[in-house]
């Protein structure tokens, strides 16, 4: 029997696939890159709270109590997924789909690469080999199109750059999300999971709100105005989230990561049979050596 937690990463994998799709989407000509990431948050908080405080008033427990550590856990995360979420938009206009999403899966690679340089943690010889055969899959996949330019310019393209920061940002904001999960005082992993992505949701959004007001006006309007497509965005991040959420409380996060490595084959899919994206043999053998090295840093390592 299948284990709930392999199953759940599967589901916020395929969800977040859907969401990154209507993101792209949102994000070519409708909304600016900030406006589709707010768009995913304040759409997603208003379902987010109804469904944890449904869930806590079904079960007759109640909403429980926070550990002092949880608000921290939540704005840094939150802001974390921000400026993660911003960079992948970002990058959507550089590159295609598929290759757009491996680049944010070097957060694994960069999760071992910061414990080992702020924390002193080891990494085996089959983890040391996984991180090499990530930085040549990240080299071939930020190879310049047509080739031109030597290799300084394929590494310090634009592409690249925002690929390897959104990974850097969801790295910290998995590691504080889990952190939120673990200081929700209660056994049950699905109400844990729902008090952190309601509370990270409604605080993503409060703060969205007031920058995009502040710094890009009229573009709440135009969140507004596309709530028919946006509105799905904000489902399938709720439904991704409850996925990675609910599965981090109940396996070690690398276990998941390893499983939401699927991610890349359903952004493949969406990339060929949507946007009509053509997948070059280059990206091909880029995005195999990139998956590869995370299966491996995540299993061996």
């Amino acid at each position: 029997m299948v284990e709930p937690w392999i199953l759940l990463s599967i589901m916020a994998a395929f969800f977040q696939t859907l969401r990154f799709m209507l993101q792209k989407s949102l994000s070519m000509g409708t909304l600016s890159a900030l406006g589709a990431t707010f768009a995913r948050f304040a759409y997603a908080a208003p379902m987010a709270a109804l469904l944890a405080g449904g869930y806590a008033a079904w079960s007759g427990v109640g909403l429980p109590a926070v550990g002092g550590l949880f608000w921290i856990y939540v704005l840094s995360g939150g802001l974390a997924q921000i400026l993660a979420t911003w960079c992948v938009v970002l990058l959507f206009a550089e590159r295609n789909f598929a290759v757009g999403i491996t680049f944010k899966k070097t957060e694994v690679v960069q999760t071992a690469l910061v414990g080992l340089i702020v924390l002193g943690d080891r990494i085996s010889l089959p983890g040391l080999v996984a991180i090499f055969l990530g930085l040549i899959g990240v080299l071939v996949l930020s190879d310049v199109p047509g080739g031109a330019g030597g290799w300084w310019r394929r590494v310090a393209s634009r592409a690249p750059a925002l690929g390897l920061a959104s990974g850097a940002f969801f790295a910290v904001s998995a590691v504080t999300y889990r952190g939120a999960t673990l200081e929700v005082a209660s056994d049950d992993a699905f109400l844990r999971a729902m008090i952190a992505v309601a509370a990270v949701t409604a605080a993503q959004s409060f703060g969205m709100a007031a920058y995009l007001r502040w710094g890009e006006p009229g573009q709440l309007t135009r969140v507004w105005a596309a709530r028919g497509r946006a509105v799905w965005m904000g489902v399938t991040s709720l439904l991704g989230s409850v996925g990675w959420f609910t599965a981090f409380t109940l396996q070690n996060a690398a276990y998941v990561f390893a499983v939401g490595q699927v991610e890349v084959i359903f952004s493949l899919i969406a990339s060929v049979m949507f946007f009509r994206e053509t997948v070059t043999r280059r990206e091909l053998f880029g995005i195999v050596l990139v998956s590869a090295s995370i299966l491996l840093l995540v299993l061996l390592g």
